[in-house]
């Protein structure tokens, strides 16, 4: 879906600093994966164009679905899918979101399913979204290029911050085998 890239960065600068760091009684606002993504699915519904058969689905559990577990990709619950439901040939987008504190076993876990959606299940496209206030790019995309040389059949994989609320998320890089 070639309208994606302008759909997300859109959506991204919609999302309003309640839902980028929940306000927490008594201490100080802390990021909420949950939260920011529910927000990022309205944005991003609010501007996606009538003309297309494909859908944006988020957090779609896979348990259950016949063809995904003999790709051996049954087990995982990406953020958000682009696709085209009942239909294995309309695989877009597969998206993951993470906070800015993720660790090391969930980075890899994380770029594993990436690339298992691309590689296998066949996605044409893999975004890696990370969000948080004063994200140091070169030191986050050192971190994932260090984990990623773990990764069994790694795909290409674009890795994406936002950075503050109401401002656009953008690429950063581009992780590749």
């Amino acid at each position: 879906m070639q309208e994606l890239t302008e759909i997300l960065q859109h959506a991204t600068a919609e999302v309003t600093e309640e839902y980028f760091m929940l306000k927490i009684d008594g201490g100080s606002p802390i990021y909420r994966e949950r939260v920011y993504c529910y927000e990022l699915y309205h944005q991003m519904r609010v501007q996606w164009p009538e003309d297309t058969d494909l859908v944006l689905n988020g957090e779609v559990d896979k348990a259950g679905h016949q063809i995904l577990a003999e790709l051996g990709a049954d087990h995982v619950k990406p953020d958000f899918l682009v696709h085209r439901p009942g239909h294995m040939s309309r695989n877009d987008t597969i998206i993951e979101v993470k906070s800015k504190r993720l660790n090391p076993k969930g980075l890899k876990k994380d770029l594993e399913s990436l690339s298992l959606f691309r590689n296998v299940v066949g996605y044409e496209r893999a975004i890696y979204l990370i969000y948080g206030v004063g994200i140091d790019v070169g030191v986050l995309l050192e971190r994932i290029h260090n984990v990623s040389r773990d990764v069994e059949n790694l795909a290409a994989i674009e890795i994406w911050v936002h950075t503050e609320a109401n401002t656009p998320a953008f690429q950063i890089g581009t992780i590749t085998p």
